[in-house]
């Protein structure tokens, strides 16, 4: 039964990995979860059980892609990319700087979707607007979009999983996780000047892989940079939610009712205004890969019930030391380019049991988070960026992302859980 159920997770995983045709992941999530159920791999009341404990958390979901695309309707990536060539004052180096910023305020506020999907492109078109290679900036979303999304609980879908578990206040946990959030990003940067210094030196015309060409590549830029206002009724709404995010704990209300309020402003704005269609506002929420993450809950739950489960709640450490919180960001590591992230939290979330430490919750936030930028299978994030590169003409190396990964992905996850274990001394 156990290695039936584990089929069935890596049926669905290989088919969300793959996404032949394009089919959205919900084709094989559906008949997976109902191949657990009449298989008796997961029974009626547990499957339901576990939908509506992870109902709130799609739907806020939903609430924060439809906020995302908003966002972008209304010009706050392409002002951010315009902001960035401006701040650069044309040097590749600063425009890095810029970049980081840029994609690691979109992870934490807007999830690390908005990041690969928005703003990549963004930060393409900048790095052809000043003809520089466009590798180290396009890497930079791909890596921030993991290595950034731990700050709050609406930065990645795995921090939504786990927030209940935490016990934490939404204020709580930013405090918790600004130190490793911040030393994640101090340390990523620090690399990617090191990684990419040759790209960062050059500047003039280059092609798709960087390398100098004649003259510069026949691609419109991404971005305009002449007169480019920034969107203040798009980044008051986005202000505006987030510090309701903050408040909402303290007065009982679920984070998805702000998220409602947040995307309707926008959404009520756009559509009078005719930047969009209700339609498009309504497929940004993505409803078929919210139903793939219910389904997928389905799917795992007959892995967490079984003997991996009670191997996992085994192996997985007990106490906050510095050793325990370790021990757990690398197992959420493991995990994570093992089944993906997503699955991975609800396997260690099961194990970990509801009355864990919050410190353990936390580090094992950032293992499944930061664990991704090792492998192209870690995270569907990773997955979206591949694609967006592919689209935009700055195609993916397996070579440079697995080089890149293995060098900051150990210490990103070292420093991040040292910084977490002084964060949990500190409150004591």
């Amino acid at each position: 039964m156990t290695v039936l159920a584990a089929s069935l997770v890596g049926a669905v995983l290989l088919f969300a990995i793959a996404r032949p045709r394009g089919l959205p992941e919900i084709v094989v999530a559906g008949p997976a979860a109902v191949a657990a159920l009449a298989l008796g791999l997961v029974t009626v009341d547990a499957a339901q059980a576990q939908v509506l404990e992870l109902l709130p958390t799609v739907i806020f979901l939903a609430f924060v892609l439809m906020i995302a695309y908003l966002a972008d309707t209304l010009g706050v990536f392409s002002w951010m990319a315009a902001t960035a060539i401006d701040v650069s004052q044309s040097s590749p180096r600063r425009l890095l700087a810029a970049v980081f910023a840029a994609a690691s305020l979109t992870t934490a506020v807007l999830s690390l979707d908005a990041t690969v999907v928005l703003l990549t492109p963004a930060v393409i078109g900048a790095a052809r607007v000043l003809r520089t290679p466009a590798r180290p900036y396009s890497y930079a979303t791909a890596h921030l979009a993991n290595s950034a999304s731990t700050l709050l609980p609406v930065s990645n879908l795995t921090n939504l999983l786990a927030f209940a578990a935490t016990g934490l206040t939404f204020a709580h946990f930013a405090m918790l996780m600004a130190l490793p959030w911040a030393v994640a990003i101090a340390i990523e940067f620090v690399v990617f000047r090191i990684f990419f210094r040759h790209d960062l030196a050059r500047q003039g015309a280059v092609g798709p892989d960087g390398s100098p060409t004649e003259a510069a590549p026949d691609r419109r830029p991404a971005v305009s940079v002449a007169g480019q206002p920034a969107p203040k009724l798009a980044l008051a709404v986005l202000a505006t939610t987030l510090l309701g995010f903050g408040a909402a704990g303290f007065v009982g209300i679920e984070p998805f009712w702000v998220a409602a309020a947040g995307a309707g402003v926008l959404a009520a704005y756009a559509l009078r205004h005719g930047y969009t269609a209700p339609t498009r506002v309504l497929s940004a929420a993505d409803p078929m890969f919210c139903g793939f993450v219910l389904l997928l809950g389905v799917v795992v739950l007959g892995v967490t019930s079984g003997p991996i489960g009670d191997w996992l709640t085994g192996v997985l450490p007990t106490d906050t030391s510095l050793t325990g919180l370790l021990v757990t960001a690398l197992i959420g590591a493991a995990a994570s380019n093992i089944v993906n992230n997503l699955p991975a939290t609800l396997l260690l979330l099961a194990a970990l049991g509801p009355s864990a430490p919050p410190g353990l919750v936390l580090a094992m936030i950032i293992g499944v988070n930061l664990g991704p930028n090792l492998t192209y299978v870690g995270s569907l994030a990773i997955m979206l960026w591949r694609r967006v590169t592919s689209n935009n003409g700055e195609p993916a190396s397996l070579g440079t992302f697995t080089l890149l990964g293995s060098i900051t992905t150990p210490l990103t996850i070292l420093g991040s859980v040292a910084a977490l274990w002084l964060a949990l001394g500190a409150q004591i």
